[in-house]
């Protein structure tokens, strides 16, 4: 259990993105009907859109998306990253160019947690330097290091009463990976969370990092996977021991019409949809399949363009994200852990991974 000022989140947890300080499609009220009580927004896009000063004018975050649970909001870190052709690094902080008109802008460790501070978020993330995949081992120690000093910049500007969780990057080499998990635990941080997974390696690749890494972090702390992943990626962390998940693909992947069920993804635009009156999941509680809405109905939506369907198919991909961390903390009280996730795991289609939870 994750207790914070807005109330405590049960783990382990799923947390919608609303980049924006929204989930794309949904209201509040709908995003807590599937079962999150903690959100992640972005510290880069409301600092460019709508800027910090009209956030704090609701009261932060919390009055600004009418959202009362927890909040986490990432550093933009990752925005480094994802715009590295608009983004230069100095030991200073990142210089960016706006996406959105070109202004030039410098988000400094301080700049980032003054930011996050205005937003008011429950959880602020430190400033971290995420190397994309198949960089040489010499960027990713000079990441590492350098995440470490950002670190302790970053818990020399906190905001009073905000929590900060520090970052441990490394790729997929094991040995950095806990090198820098043991150097960021010696600092007063709040959490600790795995960056710069799922940033181009092979899922199993990552899976098999994971498994090594997982262990060794400070269990006295709440353990994040960043940015990650699949139903069966969730199935393999928690069974590792992570605690905390974030990921664009239930919101993103519903507006591309794609539909996770328990026994694997589900493709609308495909033909054989096209007069199929089942659910999407016969054994799914969510709204959009408790009202019966049909295959074929949402389908037709999808092709013929219509919002409504983000909106049915969005319901549906957190519903299923909540049911499933909210199954493996049952299975977790009982004891039926490794029992719980290899019958997922067969579901999904995956039962090759049962052999990676020990």
């Amino acid at each position: 259990m994750l207790r914070t000022p807005h109330g405590a989140v049960p783990t382990p947890a799923f947390m919608p993105v609303a980049t924006q300080a929204t989930v794309k499609a949904l209201t509040p009220d709908e995003v807590r009907a599937s079962g999150a009580s903690m959100l992640i927004s972005n510290t880069y896009h409301l600092w460019l859109r709508p800027g910090p000063d009209v956030v704090q004018a609701h009261g932060g975050l919390h009055g600004f998306a009418r959202w009362p649970l927890a909040i986490v909001t990432d550093s933009g870190g990752f925005q480094a990253l994802s715009l590295a052709e608009r983004t230069r690094a100095t030991e200073e902080g990142f210089e960016f160019a706006s996406h959105l008109d070109g202004t030039r802008m410098h988000l400094s460790p301080e700049e980032s947690m003054r930011i996050q501070g205005v937003l008011g978020s429950d959880i602020a993330m430190q400033l971290d330097v995420c190397p994309p995949a198949g960089v040489g081992s010499g960027a990713l120690v000079e990441a590492v290091e350098r995440t470490t000093r950002w670190a302790k910049r970053c818990l020399e500007s906190r905001a009073e009463g905000q929590a900060v969780f520090g970052i441990v990057q490394g790729g997929t080499d094991v040995d950095l990976r806990r090198a820098h998990h043991d150097e960021l635990a010696t600092l007063e941080l709040d959490g600790m969370a795995l960056g710069g997974f799922s940033v181009g390696e092979p899922p199993q690749k990552m899976h098999r990092a994971l498994a090594e890494i997982v262990p060794h972090m400070d269990s006295a702390r709440p353990r994040y996977l960043m940015g990650v992943g699949t139903p069966a990626d969730l199935v393999l962390a928690i069974g590792f021991g992570i605690d905390m998940f974030d990921c664009v693909l239930p919101t993103r992947n519903a507006r591309n019409g794609q539909v996770f069920t328990r026994t694997g993804r589900l493709m609308l635009k495909n033909a054989k949809h096209a007069r199929d009156t089942s659910p999407l999941d016969p054994d799914c509680e969510c709204p959009t399949c408790a009202a019966g809405f049909s295959r074929a109905y949402l389908r037709h939506l999808f092709m013929a363009g219509e919002l409504l369907v983000h909106r049915l198919l969005t319901e549906h991909n957190l519903h299923r994200y909540g049911a499933l961390v909210a199954g493996a903390r049952t299975a977790i009280e009982r004891g039926e852990y490794r029992q719980w996730a290899a019958t997922e795991l067969r579901l999904m289609g995956q039962p090759d991974s049962v052999a990676m939870l020990g």
